[in-house]
């Protein structure tokens, strides 16, 4: 059974930086993507970022260009966002996602999330 557990999320201000991991088990992921989407109160899930199998295709939404990074490793089947210059419109919460397969940027094309991580961002 898959399972997806993020971490690194909490309270920062506004120009600050976090740091989320989403530890992945279940199966390998060698071969699935992986990414992130976010929700704030009253909006819809949005995407954010996804990153290929194998590292070569990355996406990012046009709001978090240049501030956020994806990454991940697959030896320990962990995907990372790097969060620079934070604005307090990134507070959300924020979920890993995985699917096998290329990247999507649409949360129906993907198969399992974690169960979410708080980030706040105070101006």
């Amino acid at each position: 059974q898959v399972q997806l557990v993020e971490s690194g999320g909490g309270l920062v201000q506004a120009g600050g930086s976090l740091r989320l991991s989403c530890a992945a088990s279940g199966r390998t992921f060698s071969s699935y993507a992986m990414g992130w989407f976010r929700q704030a109160p009253g909006q819809e899930r949005e995407f954010v970022a996804a990153i290929s199998s194998g590292g070569g295709t990355i996406y990012y939404v046009d709001s978090v260009k240049g501030r956020f990074t994806i990454s991940r490793d697959n030896a320990k089947n962990t995907v990372y966002l790097q969060m620079n210059s934070l604005k307090s419109e990134d507070t959300a919460v924020y979920y890993c996602v995985v699917r096998p397969g290329r990247v999507a940027k649409t949360p129906g094309q993907y198969d399992y999330w974690g169960q979410g991580t708080q980030v706040t961002v105070s101006s």
